[in-house]
């Protein structure tokens, strides 16, 4: 890129500044119109990100998240954020109400962060959670919440995943309790040789059409 000359054939700068005047009122362009989008990739992913449990877990599973938009593409600049009880139900932290108590299996961290490839696919390793205790005596079944990020995105959605395998804990989950029968398929995952994948649809028009139901936190 050139810098600008003048017809005197002197280097002008590119956004000159009147003497005395405000330099913080100069118009410097539009910013890029991505409000994530590749910006994520400079510093929030790290190597082992996506490993919630250590690489040769027994009973590790891979978790596949796939991110398209409301044109049905796939985002493959989204990332996405995980976090999940361990395989007991349990949470190695004080706010456990049950008790911190360590987690099983050993090296499970609850949290894991990856981004998607070329086709809006991120993927998880770890384990299935427990089923976790709720108010009034309810019992969540065992889910995994699921932070996203992508282009357009001014704040990360949070949605969940649930398991096609746990159809009676499903019936009674309080929360998929609370949505019709076509919103609440759209959070429960399908099965894969290697663990489980769920699509999220970011956008559409129609009330009743393919957009995943996202949580209000």
């Amino acid at each position: 890129m050139t810098e600008p000359v003048s017809e005197s054939g002197i280097l002008s700068p590119r956004y000159p500044v009147a003497p005395g005047s405000n330099f913080t009122t100069v118009p410097f362009g539009q910013t890029p119109s991505q409000t994530v989008g590749p910006y994520l990739h400079i510093g929030l992913p790290w190597p082992d990100g996506p490993d919630v449990v250590p690489v040769g877990t027994e009973g590790a599973v891979d978790i596949s998240v796939t991110v398209v938009d409301g044109h049905r593409t796939p985002l493959a600049d989204a990332m996405i954020e995980t976090w999940q009880a361990d395989a007991s139900g349990r949470f190695d932290h004080a706010d456990d109400p049950r008790g911190r108590r360590s987690a099983t299996p050993a090296g499970f961290r609850g949290f894991g962060r990856a981004v998607a490839d070329h086709t809006g696919t991120a993927t998880i390793h770890t384990v299935k959670p427990g089923a976790l205790p709720a108010e009034n005596d309810l019992v969540e079944a065992p889910h995994i919440d699921i932070g996203i990020f992508a282009r357009g995105v001014l704040e990360r959605l949070v949605t969940r995943l649930y398991f096609p395998d746990e159809t009676e804990a499903n019936a009674s989950d309080p929360v998929l309790s609370q949505l019709n029968d076509r919103q609440a398929a759209k959070l429960v995952a399908t099965a894969t040789p290697t663990g489980y994948h769920l699509n999220v649809v970011l956008q559409d028009e129609d009330p009743n059409g393919d957009e995943t139901p996202f949580f209000e936190l």
